[in-house]
């Protein structure tokens, strides 16, 4: 995937759902710490299929759910304004897509930065706003 296709699905998604999935890794730890929360729900080589150089393992929405929890699916719903369900579905096709984007040295060091730049870019004040939440 190119830089051009992920500022284009983050653009795509709208503000709520771009917040939603910067909020999200945020309150995750960021990539690295998100990544972590797989391993120690037994999904640790699904993380880190995303984060190498190889392709990116599927994941269902089922995992993405036990792996989160629902207080934060349930956060991410309501920015999209979509059931649980359908969120956790969206996480399930765009966590592999971003953490591999984010992760184009084989490393989740520097990716919380690089998503930071990517919010930056995003159409109207949001995206600024949300870019600040990455900076060190």
């Amino acid at each position: 995937m190119s830089m051009g296709l992920l500022d284009n699905i983050l653009g795509g998604l709208g503000d709520g759902a771009a917040g939603g999935v910067a909020d999200l890794l945020k309150s995750q730890g960021g990539v690295a710490g998100l990544t972590e929360k797989f391993g120690q729900n037994g999904l640790g080589d699904v993380a880190a299929s995303w984060i190498g150089k190889g392709g990116n393992a599927a994941i269902s929405a089922e995992q993405i759910a036990a792996v989160l929890g629902s207080g934060p699916i349930a956060d991410f719903a309501k920015k999209l304004g979509v059931s649980p369900e359908q969120a956790s579905a969206t996480l399930a096709t765009l966590l592999p897509q971003i953490i591999d984007r984010l992760t184009p040295n084989g490393t989740a060091a520097g990716a919380d930065d690089m998503l930071g730049g990517l919010l930056n870019n995003l159409p109207g004040g949001l995206g600024g706003a949300l870019g600040g939440l990455f900076k060190r």
